[in-house]
């Protein structure tokens, strides 16, 4: 399935509009990740720990809309946006949420 940030495809016609798909994902920092983080953020450098985190939470949240907009027969999703929150009292867990339209191409 073609999922892209555009609102038309390429060399394809849009012949239904399905509707909104979404995934989410929600993935708990843990102990060991916020003190390497920490320390990462004292001395500079990146955190590959939460990089990875970040990029498995992306992945779910992706994989959900897509599954949702097969279920519902669509061949493709535009339009689809990105959003990254910390949630949780200390923001300790990392959310990510993937909306895009379900569409019908030819």
């Amino acid at each position: 399935m073609l999922v892209t940030t555009t609102h038309h495809i390429e060399g394809k016609e849009i012949v239904q509009y399905i509707g909104l798909v979404n995934g989410e994902a929600i993935i708990g920092a843990n102990f060991v990740k916020d003190i390497f983080a920490g320390i990462r953020d004292v001395v500079g450098g990146r955190s590959g720990a939460y990089e990875q985190s970040l990029r498995e939470a992306k992945s779910i949240a992706i994989r959900e809309m897509m599954e949702q907009a097969q279920r519902l027969g669509a061949s493709a999703i535009v339009g689809v946006d990105l959003d990254f929150q910390t949630i949780g009292s200390n923001g300790s867990m990392l959310m990510v949420s993937a909306n895009g339209t379900a569409v019908v191409t030819k």
